[in-house]
Protein backbone atom coordinates (compact mmCIF):
# COMPACT_ATOMS: atom_id res chain seq x y z
CA UNK A 1 0.00 0.00 0.00
CA UNK A 2 0.89 3.66 -1.21
CA UNK A 3 1.13 6.32 1.00
CA UNK A 4 -0.08 10.05 0.23
CA UNK A 5 1.89 13.41 -0.92
CA UNK A 6 0.23 16.50 0.38
CA UNK A 7 1.29 19.78 -1.01
CA UNK A 8 -0.08 22.17 2.11
CA UNK A 9 0.16 25.66 2.10
CA UNK A 10 2.05 27.65 5.06
CA UNK A 11 0.36 31.18 3.97
CA UNK A 12 2.96 34.17 4.05
CA UNK A 13 4.87 33.83 7.29
CA UNK A 14 2.45 34.51 10.42
CA UNK A 15 1.50 30.92 12.28
CA UNK A 16 -1.41 32.10 12.91
CA UNK A 17 -2.51 32.27 9.05
CA UNK A 18 -2.06 28.21 8.80
CA UNK A 19 -5.10 26.69 7.95
CA UNK A 20 -6.68 24.47 10.51
CA UNK A 21 -6.71 21.69 7.57
CA UNK A 22 -2.85 22.37 6.84
CA UNK A 23 -2.26 22.07 10.87
CA UNK A 24 -3.76 18.77 11.19
CA UNK A 25 -2.13 17.28 8.25
CA UNK A 26 1.13 18.51 9.34
CA UNK A 27 0.58 16.85 12.72
CA UNK A 28 -0.42 13.66 11.45
CA UNK A 29 2.29 13.74 9.13
CA UNK A 30 5.05 10.83 9.06
CA UNK A 31 7.26 12.62 6.84
CA UNK A 32 7.87 16.40 6.79
CA UNK A 33 9.70 17.65 3.63
CA UNK A 34 10.79 21.55 2.96
CA UNK A 35 12.49 23.74 1.03
CA UNK A 36 16.00 25.67 1.68
CA UNK A 37 18.16 28.02 0.22
CA UNK A 38 21.60 28.12 0.10
CA UNK A 39 23.40 28.67 3.37
CA UNK A 40 19.73 29.13 4.76
CA UNK A 41 17.38 28.03 7.19
CA UNK A 42 14.09 26.83 6.02
CA UNK A 43 11.42 29.61 6.12
CA UNK A 44 8.63 27.00 5.85
CA UNK A 45 9.97 25.01 8.45
CA UNK A 46 10.21 28.18 10.60
CA UNK A 47 6.88 28.36 9.97
CA UNK A 48 6.10 25.47 10.82
CA UNK A 49 7.63 24.43 13.83
CA UNK A 50 4.89 24.25 16.28
CA UNK A 51 3.07 21.61 14.93
CA UNK A 52 5.93 19.00 13.02
CA UNK A 53 5.24 16.05 15.20
CA UNK A 54 8.86 14.44 17.01
CA UNK A 55 8.22 11.06 15.13
CA UNK A 56 8.38 12.67 11.90
CA UNK A 57 11.06 11.91 9.77
CA UNK A 58 12.40 15.42 8.05
CA UNK A 59 13.49 15.59 4.56
CA UNK A 60 15.63 19.05 4.11
CA UNK A 61 15.07 19.87 -0.10
CA UNK A 62 18.29 21.89 -0.29
CA UNK A 63 18.50 24.04 -3.64
CA UNK A 64 22.05 23.64 -5.22
CA UNK A 65 21.68 27.47 -6.28
CA UNK A 66 19.17 30.21 -6.21
CA UNK A 67 20.27 32.88 -9.02
CA UNK A 68 23.29 32.78 -8.67
CA UNK A 69 26.33 30.88 -11.27
CA UNK A 70 26.20 27.08 -11.42
CA UNK A 71 29.06 24.49 -13.00
CA UNK A 72 26.58 22.30 -14.49
CA UNK A 73 26.57 21.62 -18.18
CA UNK A 74 22.29 22.52 -18.15
CA UNK A 75 22.77 25.86 -16.40
CA UNK A 76 20.60 27.21 -13.90
CA UNK A 77 17.42 25.07 -15.60
CA UNK A 78 19.38 22.15 -15.78
CA UNK A 79 20.72 22.32 -12.38
CA UNK A 80 17.17 22.73 -10.75
CA UNK A 81 15.71 20.19 -13.08
CA UNK A 82 18.09 17.69 -11.66
CA UNK A 83 17.48 18.80 -7.96
CA UNK A 84 13.80 18.70 -8.45
CA UNK A 85 14.25 14.96 -9.68
CA UNK A 86 16.03 13.93 -6.92
CA UNK A 87 13.88 15.63 -4.45
CA UNK A 88 11.15 13.40 -6.09
CA UNK A 89 12.91 10.19 -5.81
CA UNK A 90 13.75 10.56 -2.11
CA UNK A 91 10.06 11.44 -1.78
CA UNK A 92 8.83 8.54 -4.02
CA UNK A 93 11.00 5.92 -1.71
CA UNK A 94 8.68 7.17 1.25
CA UNK A 95 5.66 6.97 -0.50
CA UNK A 96 6.50 3.85 -1.80
CA UNK A 97 6.63 2.67 1.81
CA UNK A 98 3.00 3.91 2.43
CA UNK A 99 4.67 6.71 4.56
CA UNK A 100 2.31 10.28 4.18
CA UNK A 101 4.51 12.78 3.00
CA UNK A 102 3.54 16.43 4.05
CA UNK A 103 5.58 19.09 1.76
CA UNK A 104 5.70 22.44 3.16
CA UNK A 105 5.04 25.27 1.18
CA UNK A 106 5.14 29.09 2.24
CA UNK A 107 2.06 31.22 0.91
CA UNK A 108 -0.03 28.50 -1.09
CA UNK A 109 1.87 25.85 -2.98
CA UNK A 110 0.51 26.12 -6.77
CA UNK A 111 1.44 29.95 -6.68
CA UNK A 112 5.21 30.23 -7.45
CA UNK A 113 6.14 27.74 -5.58
CA UNK A 114 8.63 24.76 -5.55
CA UNK A 115 5.68 21.85 -5.05
CA UNK A 116 4.42 22.30 -8.20
CA UNK A 117 7.58 20.78 -9.87
CA UNK A 118 7.49 17.51 -7.28
CA UNK A 119 3.79 17.49 -8.14
CA UNK A 120 4.51 17.21 -11.81
CA UNK A 121 6.76 14.23 -10.91
CA UNK A 122 4.81 12.27 -8.29
CA UNK A 123 0.98 13.31 -8.91
CA UNK A 124 0.82 10.64 -11.22
CA UNK A 125 2.08 7.93 -9.16
CA UNK A 126 0.54 8.64 -5.67
CA UNK A 127 -2.41 9.68 -4.52
CA UNK A 128 -1.61 13.69 -4.21
CA UNK A 129 -3.56 16.56 -2.92
CA UNK A 130 -3.20 20.33 -2.15
CA UNK A 131 -4.36 22.09 0.41
CA UNK A 132 -4.19 25.81 -0.36
CA UNK A 133 -2.37 28.56 1.86
CA UNK A 134 -2.80 32.59 1.75
CA UNK A 135 -0.65 34.18 -0.63
CA UNK A 136 1.68 36.80 0.27
CA UNK A 137 -0.03 39.45 -2.08
CA UNK A 138 -2.86 38.86 0.16
CA UNK A 139 -1.30 39.25 3.18
CA UNK A 140 0.53 42.50 1.78
CA UNK A 141 -2.84 44.20 1.03
CA UNK A 142 -4.01 43.26 4.47
CA UNK A 143 -1.01 45.16 5.44
CA UNK A 144 -1.72 48.29 3.69
CA UNK A 145 -5.25 48.01 4.76
CA UNK A 146 -5.81 49.50 0.75
CA UNK A 147 -8.20 47.75 -1.53
CA UNK A 148 -6.17 46.56 -4.72
CA UNK A 149 -8.92 46.38 -7.27
CA UNK A 150 -12.74 46.93 -7.32
CA UNK A 151 -15.73 46.22 -9.08
CA UNK A 152 -14.31 45.14 -13.11
CA UNK A 153 -10.34 45.96 -12.34
CA UNK A 154 -8.23 43.56 -13.83
CA UNK A 155 -5.26 42.61 -11.75
CA UNK A 156 -2.54 40.92 -12.97
CA UNK A 157 0.39 39.11 -10.85
CA UNK A 158 3.75 39.85 -12.61
CA UNK A 159 6.97 38.17 -11.62
CA UNK A 160 10.33 40.67 -11.24
CA UNK A 161 12.08 38.94 -13.29
CA UNK A 162 10.53 39.88 -16.23
CA UNK A 163 12.64 41.65 -18.66
CA UNK A 164 12.09 45.50 -18.24
CA UNK A 165 10.34 46.42 -21.23
CA UNK A 166 7.83 43.66 -20.79
CA UNK A 167 6.86 43.97 -17.24
CA UNK A 168 6.69 48.01 -18.02
CA UNK A 169 4.33 46.96 -20.92
CA UNK A 170 2.41 44.70 -18.66
CA UNK A 171 2.22 47.47 -16.07
CA UNK A 172 0.76 49.90 -17.92
CA UNK A 173 -1.99 47.46 -19.74
CA UNK A 174 -3.47 46.22 -16.40
CA UNK A 175 -5.73 47.83 -13.59
CA UNK A 176 -3.93 46.67 -10.31
CA UNK A 177 -0.81 44.60 -10.40
CA UNK A 178 1.48 42.45 -7.80
CA UNK A 179 4.97 42.09 -8.55
CA UNK A 180 6.61 39.49 -6.89
CA UNK A 181 10.11 38.18 -6.83
CA UNK A 182 12.33 41.22 -6.24
CA UNK A 183 15.80 41.17 -4.43
CA UNK A 184 18.27 42.12 -6.70
CA UNK A 185 15.62 43.05 -9.20
CA UNK A 186 14.41 45.56 -7.52
CA UNK A 187 15.99 48.53 -9.56
CA UNK A 188 14.94 47.16 -12.95
CA UNK A 189 11.15 46.67 -11.64
CA UNK A 190 11.59 50.89 -10.30
CA UNK A 191 12.16 51.74 -13.50
CA UNK A 192 9.33 49.47 -15.27
CA UNK A 193 6.85 50.91 -12.78
CA UNK A 194 8.26 54.51 -13.74
CA UNK A 195 8.14 53.83 -17.34
CA UNK A 196 4.55 52.58 -16.95
CA UNK A 197 3.88 55.62 -15.00
CA UNK A 198 2.43 53.50 -12.44
CA UNK A 199 5.49 54.67 -9.89
CA UNK A 200 3.98 57.27 -7.82
CA UNK A 201 1.30 55.14 -6.37
CA UNK A 202 3.13 51.67 -5.86
CA UNK A 203 3.51 50.44 -2.28
CA UNK A 204 6.34 48.28 -1.28
CA UNK A 205 5.95 45.34 1.28
CA UNK A 206 8.25 43.10 3.33
CA UNK A 207 7.76 40.12 4.89
CA UNK A 208 3.88 40.83 5.39
CA UNK A 209 2.58 39.34 8.70
CA UNK A 210 6.30 38.66 9.85
CA UNK A 211 7.58 39.93 12.84
CA UNK A 212 9.78 41.93 10.83
CA UNK A 213 7.39 43.03 8.41
CA UNK A 214 7.41 46.85 6.42
CA UNK A 215 6.20 48.67 3.84
CA UNK A 216 6.63 52.09 2.21
CA UNK A 217 6.23 53.75 -1.27
CA UNK A 218 8.34 51.88 -3.30
CA UNK A 219 10.05 55.40 -4.64
CA UNK A 220 11.53 55.68 -0.80
CA UNK A 221 13.24 52.36 -0.73
CA UNK A 222 16.81 51.49 -1.19
CA UNK A 223 17.28 48.83 -3.74
CA UNK A 224 20.39 47.28 -1.49
CA UNK A 225 18.10 46.52 1.57
CA UNK A 226 15.05 44.36 -0.51
CA UNK A 227 15.36 41.20 0.09
CA UNK A 228 13.42 38.27 -1.64
CA UNK A 229 11.03 37.95 0.66
CA UNK A 230 8.97 41.28 -0.42
CA UNK A 231 6.52 42.20 -3.41
CA UNK A 232 4.77 45.27 -4.51
CA UNK A 233 1.41 46.29 -4.90
CA UNK A 234 0.21 48.46 -7.55
CA UNK A 235 -3.53 49.83 -6.74
CA UNK A 236 -5.94 49.24 -9.41
CA UNK A 237 -7.14 52.30 -11.23
CA UNK A 238 -10.53 51.95 -12.98
CA UNK A 239 -10.91 55.47 -14.36
CA UNK A 240 -7.22 55.23 -16.05
CA UNK A 241 -7.86 51.82 -17.07
CA UNK A 242 -10.82 52.61 -19.12
CA UNK A 243 -11.01 54.27 -22.21
CA UNK A 244 -14.15 56.10 -21.47
CA UNK A 245 -12.52 57.53 -18.68
CA UNK A 246 -9.68 58.33 -19.89
CA UNK A 247 -11.67 60.18 -22.33
CA UNK A 248 -13.73 62.21 -19.87
CA UNK A 249 -10.44 63.02 -17.51
CA UNK A 250 -8.59 64.11 -20.56
CA UNK A 251 -11.78 66.53 -21.91
CA UNK A 252 -11.69 67.59 -17.98
CA UNK A 253 -8.35 68.55 -18.38
CA UNK A 254 -8.87 70.38 -21.53
CA UNK A 255 -11.37 72.21 -20.63
CA UNK A 256 -9.67 73.54 -17.25
CA UNK A 257 -6.98 74.89 -19.84
CA UNK A 258 -9.72 76.54 -21.92
CA UNK A 259 -10.73 78.52 -19.02
CA UNK A 260 -7.45 79.10 -17.92
CA UNK A 261 -6.96 80.58 -21.42
CA UNK A 262 -4.71 77.97 -22.58
CA UNK A 263 -4.57 77.39 -26.24
CA UNK A 264 -2.73 73.78 -27.19
CA UNK A 265 -0.86 73.50 -31.26
CA UNK A 266 -2.72 70.70 -33.16
CA UNK A 267 -0.47 67.57 -33.60
CA UNK A 268 -0.99 65.33 -36.86
CA UNK A 269 -2.46 62.13 -36.00
CA UNK A 270 -0.26 59.58 -37.34
CA UNK A 271 -1.35 55.75 -38.32
CA UNK A 272 0.94 53.64 -38.28
CA UNK A 273 1.98 50.04 -40.03
CA UNK A 274 3.95 47.74 -37.28
CA UNK A 275 5.18 45.45 -39.74
CA UNK A 276 3.53 41.93 -39.60
CA UNK A 277 5.43 40.99 -36.26
CA UNK A 278 9.36 41.24 -35.69
CA UNK A 279 10.84 44.25 -34.53
CA UNK A 280 13.04 44.18 -37.48
CA UNK A 281 10.26 44.97 -40.01
CA UNK A 282 9.42 48.05 -37.89
CA UNK A 283 10.30 50.75 -39.98
CA UNK A 284 13.05 53.88 -38.61
CA UNK A 285 9.87 56.08 -39.49
CA UNK A 286 7.34 53.80 -37.41
CA UNK A 287 9.74 54.01 -34.37
CA UNK A 288 10.59 57.76 -34.25
CA UNK A 289 6.93 58.31 -34.35
CA UNK A 290 5.86 55.84 -31.77
CA UNK A 291 9.11 57.48 -29.65
CA UNK A 292 7.31 61.11 -30.07
CA UNK A 293 3.88 60.25 -29.05
CA UNK A 294 2.03 60.69 -25.93
CA UNK A 295 -0.88 58.13 -26.67
CA UNK A 296 -0.90 55.16 -28.98
CA UNK A 297 -4.12 53.49 -29.84
CA UNK A 298 -5.20 50.50 -31.30
CA UNK A 299 -6.15 46.82 -30.95
CA UNK A 300 -4.65 45.00 -28.13
CA UNK A 301 -1.88 42.69 -29.83
CA UNK A 302 -0.93 45.67 -31.83
CA UNK A 303 -0.63 48.52 -29.07
CA UNK A 304 1.27 45.45 -27.09
CA UNK A 305 3.97 45.46 -29.46
CA UNK A 306 4.64 49.35 -28.89
CA UNK A 307 7.52 49.74 -26.01
CA UNK A 308 6.16 51.06 -22.77
CA UNK A 309 8.06 54.45 -21.64
CA UNK A 310 7.54 57.18 -19.02
CA UNK A 311 4.78 59.75 -20.47
CA UNK A 312 3.37 57.21 -23.32
CA UNK A 313 -0.49 56.13 -22.26
CA UNK A 314 -1.84 52.91 -24.24
CA UNK A 315 -5.61 52.76 -24.96
CA UNK A 316 -6.16 48.80 -25.96
CA UNK A 317 -9.45 47.80 -27.58
CA UNK A 318 -11.38 44.47 -29.37
CA UNK A 319 -10.86 43.55 -33.01
CA UNK A 320 -14.50 45.04 -33.93
CA UNK A 321 -14.28 48.42 -33.21
CA UNK A 322 -12.31 50.64 -35.42
CA UNK A 323 -14.20 53.66 -35.80
CA UNK A 324 -14.41 53.54 -32.01
CA UNK A 325 -10.79 53.94 -31.88
CA UNK A 326 -10.45 55.79 -34.80
CA UNK A 327 -13.02 58.33 -33.03
CA UNK A 328 -10.82 58.05 -29.49
CA UNK A 329 -7.67 59.27 -31.14
CA UNK A 330 -9.24 62.02 -33.17
CA UNK A 331 -10.55 63.33 -30.27
CA UNK A 332 -7.34 63.36 -28.36
CA UNK A 333 -5.40 64.51 -31.30
CA UNK A 334 -8.19 67.61 -31.60
CA UNK A 335 -7.45 68.52 -28.11
CA UNK A 336 -3.53 69.30 -28.94
CA UNK A 337 -2.25 65.40 -27.72
CA UNK A 338 0.32 63.97 -29.70
CA UNK A 339 -1.18 60.50 -31.27
CA UNK A 340 -0.30 57.34 -32.64
CA UNK A 341 -2.70 54.78 -34.41
CA UNK A 342 -1.29 51.40 -34.52
CA UNK A 343 -2.17 48.89 -37.66
CA UNK A 344 -0.48 45.42 -37.93
CA UNK A 345 1.34 45.32 -41.01
CA UNK A 346 0.70 48.26 -43.36
CA UNK A 347 -2.60 50.90 -41.99
CA UNK A 348 -3.25 51.06 -45.43
CA UNK A 349 -4.01 47.99 -46.28
CA UNK A 350 -6.94 46.31 -44.19
CA UNK A 351 -5.93 48.22 -41.63
CA UNK A 352 -6.75 51.19 -39.32
CA UNK A 353 -5.94 54.39 -42.13
CA UNK A 354 -9.50 53.89 -43.51
CA UNK A 355 -11.10 54.03 -40.37
CA UNK A 356 -9.73 57.12 -39.75
CA UNK A 357 -10.51 58.71 -42.67
CA UNK A 358 -14.02 57.39 -42.09
CA UNK A 359 -14.00 58.94 -38.23
CA UNK A 360 -12.44 62.43 -39.70
CA UNK A 361 -15.55 64.12 -41.34
CA UNK A 362 -16.11 65.08 -37.06
CA UNK A 363 -12.47 66.85 -37.11
CA UNK A 364 -11.73 68.63 -40.31
CA UNK A 365 -8.90 70.39 -38.45
CA UNK A 366 -6.55 67.31 -37.48
CA UNK A 367 -4.06 66.67 -40.28
CA UNK A 368 -3.62 62.83 -40.32
CA UNK A 369 -0.79 61.19 -41.42
CA UNK A 370 -0.24 57.21 -42.50
CA UNK A 371 3.48 56.29 -42.17
CA UNK A 372 3.29 52.79 -44.31
CA UNK A 373 4.71 49.32 -43.16
CA UNK A 374 5.75 46.12 -43.91
CA UNK A 375 2.70 44.17 -45.04
CA UNK A 376 1.25 41.18 -44.99
CA UNK A 377 1.56 40.13 -48.54
CA UNK A 378 4.89 41.41 -48.87
CA UNK A 379 6.04 39.40 -45.91
CA UNK A 380 4.73 35.72 -47.21
CA UNK A 381 5.56 36.75 -50.44
CA UNK A 382 9.33 36.97 -49.55
CA UNK A 383 8.97 33.95 -47.54
CA UNK A 384 7.98 32.04 -50.33
CA UNK A 385 9.77 33.83 -53.54
CA UNK A 386 8.15 36.07 -55.60
CA UNK A 387 4.39 34.96 -56.40
CA UNK A 388 3.54 38.52 -56.69
CA UNK A 389 6.23 39.60 -59.17
CA UNK A 390 3.49 40.43 -61.40
CA UNK A 391 -0.32 41.54 -61.61
CA UNK A 392 -1.91 40.31 -58.69
CA UNK A 393 -5.18 41.19 -56.72
CA UNK A 394 -5.60 41.23 -52.50
CA UNK A 395 -8.73 40.39 -51.62
CA UNK A 396 -10.12 39.87 -47.71
CA UNK A 397 -12.67 36.88 -47.22
CA UNK A 398 -14.37 38.72 -43.94
CA UNK A 399 -17.84 39.57 -44.85
CA UNK A 400 -18.57 41.37 -42.04
CA UNK A 401 -18.71 45.17 -43.81
CA UNK A 402 -19.46 43.50 -46.91
CA UNK A 403 -21.81 40.96 -48.10
CA UNK A 404 -20.23 37.13 -49.76
CA UNK A 405 -21.82 37.96 -52.73
CA UNK A 406 -19.62 41.25 -53.32
CA UNK A 407 -16.29 39.05 -52.48
CA UNK A 408 -17.91 36.13 -54.40
CA UNK A 409 -18.38 38.54 -57.84
CA UNK A 410 -14.79 39.78 -56.91
CA UNK A 411 -13.39 36.14 -56.68
CA UNK A 412 -15.06 34.71 -59.80
CA UNK A 413 -13.37 38.31 -61.84
CA UNK A 414 -9.70 37.69 -60.25
CA UNK A 415 -10.06 33.99 -61.36
CA UNK A 416 -10.96 34.98 -64.73
CA UNK A 417 -8.38 37.25 -65.63
CA UNK A 418 -6.27 34.87 -64.27
CA UNK A 419 -4.82 37.20 -61.95
CA UNK A 420 -2.25 36.18 -58.96
CA UNK A 421 -4.58 36.35 -55.75
CA UNK A 422 -3.84 37.47 -52.22
CA UNK A 423 -6.38 36.44 -49.51
CA UNK A 424 -6.26 38.03 -45.98
CA UNK A 425 -8.88 37.07 -42.92
CA UNK A 426 -9.70 34.22 -44.77
CA UNK A 427 -11.30 32.40 -41.50
CA UNK A 428 -12.61 32.51 -38.16
CA UNK A 429 -14.25 30.80 -36.16
CA UNK A 430 -17.26 32.04 -37.41
CA UNK A 431 -16.02 32.40 -40.84
CA UNK A 432 -15.36 28.30 -41.61
CA UNK A 433 -16.70 27.98 -45.28
CA UNK A 434 -15.41 30.73 -46.71
CA UNK A 435 -11.78 29.12 -48.09
CA UNK A 436 -13.66 26.18 -49.51
CA UNK A 437 -15.93 27.96 -51.46
CA UNK A 438 -12.41 30.40 -52.30
CA UNK A 439 -11.60 26.93 -53.86
CA UNK A 440 -14.84 25.68 -55.20
CA UNK A 441 -14.89 28.84 -57.36
CA UNK A 442 -11.09 28.73 -58.45
CA UNK A 443 -11.36 25.02 -59.97
CA UNK A 444 -14.14 26.50 -62.56
CA UNK A 445 -11.50 28.39 -63.97
CA UNK A 446 -7.69 27.26 -62.39
CA UNK A 447 -5.93 24.00 -63.44
CA UNK A 448 -6.53 21.80 -59.92
CA UNK A 449 -1.95 22.31 -60.35
CA UNK A 450 -2.35 25.82 -59.94
CA UNK A 451 0.18 27.01 -57.01
CA UNK A 452 -0.91 28.10 -53.46
CA UNK A 453 0.96 29.37 -50.62
CA UNK A 454 -0.07 29.02 -47.36
CA UNK A 455 1.89 31.57 -44.87
CA UNK A 456 1.08 31.13 -41.07
CA UNK A 457 2.92 33.74 -38.30
CA UNK A 458 5.36 34.65 -40.85
CA UNK A 459 8.36 36.90 -38.86
CA UNK A 460 7.44 35.05 -35.74
CA UNK A 461 8.68 32.13 -33.57
CA UNK A 462 5.74 30.02 -35.05
CA UNK A 463 6.22 30.98 -38.73
CA UNK A 464 5.56 28.39 -41.11
CA UNK A 465 5.31 28.30 -45.10
CA UNK A 466 3.43 25.59 -47.29
CA UNK A 467 3.24 25.36 -50.64
CA UNK A 468 0.80 23.37 -52.37
CA UNK A 469 -1.74 23.48 -55.11
CA UNK A 470 -5.59 24.56 -55.71
CA UNK A 471 -6.85 21.18 -55.68
CA UNK A 472 -4.60 19.84 -52.77
CA UNK A 473 -5.23 22.71 -50.21
CA UNK A 474 -7.19 21.70 -47.06
CA UNK A 475 -9.39 24.18 -46.60
CA UNK A 476 -10.28 23.37 -43.13
CA UNK A 477 -7.00 24.05 -41.82
CA UNK A 478 -6.96 27.20 -42.66
CA UNK A 479 -7.33 30.28 -40.04
CA UNK A 480 -6.60 33.94 -39.15
CA UNK A 481 -3.15 33.83 -38.86
CA UNK A 482 -2.98 32.47 -42.28
CA UNK A 483 -2.99 34.55 -45.44
CA UNK A 484 -3.00 32.54 -48.39
CA UNK A 485 -1.43 33.50 -52.35
CA UNK A 486 -3.06 31.88 -55.18
CA UNK A 487 -0.97 32.14 -58.05
CA UNK A 488 -1.79 32.85 -61.83
CA UNK A 489 -1.50 29.91 -64.37
CA UNK A 490 1.75 30.95 -65.06
CA UNK A 491 3.02 30.90 -61.43
CA UNK A 492 5.81 28.19 -60.60
CA UNK A 493 7.89 26.31 -58.38
CA UNK A 494 11.59 26.32 -58.63
CA UNK A 495 13.82 22.93 -58.00
CA UNK A 496 14.53 24.53 -54.54
CA UNK A 497 10.70 24.64 -53.84
CA UNK A 498 10.88 28.67 -54.32
CA UNK A 499 7.53 30.34 -55.68
CA UNK A 500 7.50 32.82 -58.54
CA UNK A 501 5.25 34.13 -61.26
CA UNK A 502 6.60 35.81 -64.07
CA UNK A 503 6.52 39.43 -65.32
CA UNK A 504 5.42 38.64 -68.67
CA UNK A 505 2.19 37.58 -70.04
CA UNK A 506 1.85 36.13 -73.92
CA UNK A 507 -0.49 37.50 -75.96
CA UNK A 508 -3.71 36.13 -76.67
Amino acid sequence: MTGRLYGVGLGPGDPELITLKAARLIESADVIAFHAGVGKTSNARTIAASLIPPTAIEEELRYPVTTGETAHPGGYAGAMAEFYESCASRLALHLSEGRMVVVLAEGDPLFFGSFMYLHDRLADRFETQVVPGVPAFAAATAVLASPLVRQTDVLTVLPGTLPVPELARRLADTDGAIIMKLGRRFPGVVDALRQAGRLEHALYVERASMPAERWMPVVDVDPATVPYFSLIVVPGDSVASDPQGRRDSLVGRVAREERAGASRPIHPLRVIGLGPGPDKWLTPEASEALADVDHVIGYGPYVARVPQREGLTRHASGNTVEVDRARLALELAAQGEKVAVVSGGDAGVFGMASAVFEAAADHPDVPIEVLPGVSAVQAVAAKAGAPVGADFAVVSLSDRLKPWSVIEKRLRAIAEADLVLAVYNPASRSRTSHVADLQKLFLEHRSPDTVVVVGRDVGRAEESLTVTTLAELEADTIDMKCLLIVGASSTTVTTAGQVWTPRFVESE
